[in-house]
């Protein structure tokens, strides 16, 4: 048994031996982290950028507690702390000589942390203005008369369809990624499923997508319509049809991320059967400084 405190390790497998259990008993908070280990697994290390990445295990008595994971040079993700937990793993972080663009968690995780890395290191935190809920499906409760139509899941044969679809959301969102044929495989976009929702004349008119099933769970990701087409119950339509394939597929919780900013999407999921399950947010990192650099150690 190792001693009380947090674990560092840049072995996937490692993390998910000792947090796996952990991280399935709570899957909608601990979406995050199972879908990145997931993918990191997956594609290996070496897919995500020339730092290896960092996971991070809370163990006191023998059971584990928390965890985080970073995949450079993305944010550190955190799953829920308290604040004391927040500040030993900021006073952790920085005597290792961590040097952190930014954090994302449920909103009290995030802010503890920010606090507690503003004090360990003298870095100024910002809070982002793009502010998320995360959902979790109730009863589905599909719209009803739905839109004239029928969705349509996309398959290989549909990958420029597919790349197309979801560089308009990432533009609508404001995520900067290139997807492309070649860049395709090693984007977050590539390991979904997608369905699109058509026109009785097969004109395409919304996109959902859904992420593989992982630790009994299904994170439905994205959702975009056009915006000369919105208003018109696409986004719905092809929502309930991904939340509906998703519980085909045996997930026992379904989950969402929605953007606090836009009240209609909100009130759309929530029609839906979605219900509230915490409030998600990130800081960045000014100047952050840490006392001491050292080498990953446990």
């Amino acid at each position: 048994m190792r001693s009380d405190g947090w674990y560092l390790t840049e072995d996937v497998d490692d993390f998910l031996l000792q947090a796996g259990d952990f991280l399935r008993s709570r899957p909608g908070l601990h979406v995050m982290p199972l879908t990145w280990a997931a993918r990191v697994r997956a594609r290996g290390a070496d897919a995500f950028g020339t730092e290896a990445p960092v996971f991070g295990v809370l163990e006191r008595a023998g059971e584990v507690h928390a965890t985080f994971y970073r995949l450079p040079p993305r944010a550190l993700c955190l799953t829920p702390l308290t604040p004391e937990q927040a500040d030993t793993l900021a006073a952790h972080l920085a005597a290792l000589g961590h040097l952190l663009p930014s954090v994302s968690a449920d909103h009290a995780t995030a802010t503890a942390f920010a606090e507690a890395w503003q004090r360990h290191t003298g870095a100024t935190p910002r809070l982002r203005d793009t502010r998320l809920r995360l959902y979790r499906l109730g009863t589905l409760t599909p719209p009803e008369p739905p839109p004239a139509g029928r969705g349509r899941v996309l398959g290989e044969q549909d990958l420029e369809h597919v790349m197309f679809w979801c560089g308009e959301f990432a533009k609508a969102v404001g995520e900067v990624v290139s997807l492309d044929a070649g860049s395709w495989a090693s984007t977050r976009f590539a390991d979904k499923r997608y369905t699109l929702w058509e026109t009785p004349d097969g004109t395409p008119v919304s996109i959902a997508g859904m992420n593989p099933l992982i630790g009994g769970q299904i994170q439905v990701d994205i959702v975009y319509t056009p915006p000369h087409l919105r208003g018109r119950g696409y986004a719905g339509a092809v929502t309930a049809e991904v939340s509906r394939a998703a519980l085909a597929a045996g997930a026992r919780e379904v989950v969402l991320f929605a953007d606090l900013s836009n009240p209609t999407s909100n009130a759309l999921y929530q029609r839906l059967g979605y219900r509230t399950l915490t409030d998600w947010a990130a800081y960045d990192f000014a100047c952050a400084e840490p006392a001491v650099t050292s080498t990953l150690t446990p």
